[in-house]
């Protein structure tokens, strides 16, 4: 069960964890953002993050955040190394009219955000996150079935054993319970390009997803 296997980073007060079921409730002035832009560096958001070094995998979570209600409340998946290296997807409240569905990827120390607006009645979102090595993609899906890709990003200290999971936040002066159901690890469903080979190397030499026979590894 992925929950045995899943630490904190920042425990919040205020948490239940079941088979099926994560519920967090955010603190206020919690967040994660290093100095672009803003030149702020913010590292206190909690974090529910389980450890793999497999090269090859994807994983998938549904997120309720219909109890956000105030200026950038967000919740969403993670994956964390350090204050300097991580990535994060997921919605953030803006205002009465809009949300924004974003990702951010900080790299030594940088963070930069990618965002689209969606519609405020949108209340719930699926993410997928792959790994192929060092190289991520996010995707996020209405329905759990369609996915949609957000970005596909290189995290420079994340070729090797990394952690992910899930997060919630409140950066300003607020609080909202974030529910987070349906996760799973799955084979790496990010295939390799199938167009022009890597400079250098030949694309039939990489083995399969996980393992030898293409399945999916235990994390």
């Amino acid at each position: 069960m992925l929950t045995e296997t899943m630490k904190w980073i920042r425990e919040p007060d205020d948490y239940t964890i079941l088979p099926d079921r994560i519920e967090i409730t955010t603190m206020p002035h919690t967040d994660l953002w290093q100095k672009t832009y803003y030149h702020f560096r913010n590292d206190n958001a909690p974090l529910l993050l389980m450890e793999t070094d497999e090269p090859y995998f994807s994983f998938l979570v549904k997120t309720d955040f219909s109890d956000s209600r105030h200026r950038f409340d967000q919740c969403g998946l993670v994956l964390y190394l350090d204050a300097d290296n991580w990535l994060k997807a997921s919605v953030e409240y803006e205002n009465e009219t809009f949300r924004h569905l974003g990702s951010v990827v900080t790299n030594h120390g940088y963070s930069d955000w990618a965002t689209t607006a969606i519609p405020m009645d949108v209340k719930v979102m699926w993410y997928r996150l792959s790994r192929r090595q060092d190289d991520y993609c996010i995707e996020h899906s209405y329905d759990g079935k369609t996915f949609h890709q957000m970005r596909v990003c290189h995290l420079w200290e994340g070729g090797g054993k990394i952690r992910f999971g899930l997060y919630a936040c409140s950066p300003e002066d607020a609080s909202f319970r974030a529910v987070f159901t349906d996760w799973q690890v799955t084979e790496c469903v990010w295939k390799a390009h199938d167009g022009q080979p890597p400079d250098g190397w030949d694309v039939s030499d990489e083995p399969p997803c996980g393992r030898e026979d293409g399945s999916a590894k235990d994390i």
